[in-house]
């Protein structure tokens, strides 16, 4: 009876992390605690990029975009987890997985999107310095993004309009902890998701050329680097590289893991951890990572904290 009324409601039922009251409780307050640092990092990031003159750089436009991708990606799920959690109620309305699938597809390729303009930046910053305020203009950088959110959307109308093209057929038990597009079409029982499978197919090719792009962009960066005579003028390069490339590192090895691997009936802790390392860790950890090396962050931060005013002056990037 009760997988009967799951293949015929009209909605979803997300089974979580945990039957267990007590772990459903620890799951609710530890996203609750990743999703306040997450919210806290990227709306300091988008306050300083956007009002200290000293962050009027592309590198820094490009940042505080990436902060705003950051924010809505985790707000598309871990919201709803904790809520759920906290409800004792993995039920989510059709409309809303829907929604979810969109956002949460859009999002993800936008980072990637916005991943690869920002590789591509520090490469002409570095190996074509002369020539950066050209290459990198302001109305360039504005249809950039642009671009990158543009990119986003269609990618979510893409995946969102074939997966729910399938026709549901099995007891509607999403294993994981949001509406996840792999886990939708194990519920189909015919070929109708090979739609999906071509547009997953698509965006792998997009995704790869957007890899390649950013591998390539590091090798000119590095060989560049490694040329500079100055240890400071090395030092102050790979500030700016290296914390890029950690995230281009983890988000895309991680995404790229989660869709490679085949998807079980029986999802175990690990396959739940790995989608939490892709979904919930990088726009908690981003914000961190990019202040770390970067002097001017952190004395942007500084100021914020000490109550300092900023000053708006006409920098590089003042217009954007």
């Amino acid at each position: 009876m009760i997988m009967t009324n799951m293949t015929t409601m009209s909605g979803f039922f997300l089974m979580g992390f945990s039957d267990i009251r007590e772990l459903q409780i620890l799951h609710a307050l530890l996203f609750l605690m990743m999703y306040l640092l997450a919210l806290a990092g990227n709306l300091i990031i988008i306050t300083i990029t956007t009002l200290d003159h000293h962050l009027q750089s592309p590198m820094y436009y490009f940042l505080k975009h990436l902060s705003l991708l950051d924010l809505s990606f985790i707000s598309v799920t871990v919201p709803q987890s904790i809520n759920n959690s906290l409800m004792d109620d993995g039920y989510i309305s059709h409309g809303h997985c829907i929604l979810q699938v969109f956002f949460f597809t859009s999002l993800a390729w936008a980072e990637v999107a916005i991943l690869t303009v920002m590789s591509y930046d520090r490469y002409a910053a570095i190996c074509f310095p002369l020539h950066y305020e050209v290459i990198m203009h302001p109305r360039k950088c504005k249809w950039a993004v642009i671009a990158t959110w543009l990119s986003g959307s269609i990618s979510g109308i893409l995946y969102t309009t074939a997966t729910f093209s399938i026709t549901f057929c099995r007891a509607k038990m999403i294993h994981q902890f949001f509406c996840d597009v792999p886990q939708l079409i194990k519920l189909s029982c015919s070929n109708d998701y090979l739609g999906v499978i071509g547009v997953a197919a698509f965006m792998s090719v997009m995704a790869f050329i957007c890899f390649t792009s950013i591998v390539l962009s590091y090798i000119h960066i590095f060989s560049t680097v490694l040329r500079i005579p100055s240890a400071e003028g090395r030092s102050k390069a790979f500030s700016t590289c290296l914390p890029h490339l950690f995230v281009v590192s983890f988000f895309l090895s991680t995404g790229i893991f989660e869709f490679l691997k085949p998807t079980s009936d029986s999802p175990t802790a690990f396959d739940l951890m790995i989608s939490i390392f892709y979904t919930v860790i990088p726009p908690t950890l981003n914000p961190v990572i990019y202040s770390l090396r970067n002097e001017a962050m952190k004395g942007a931060f500084r100021k914020l904290l000490l109550g300092g005013k900023f000053t708006r002056e006409k920098t590089f990037l003042s217009c954007c």
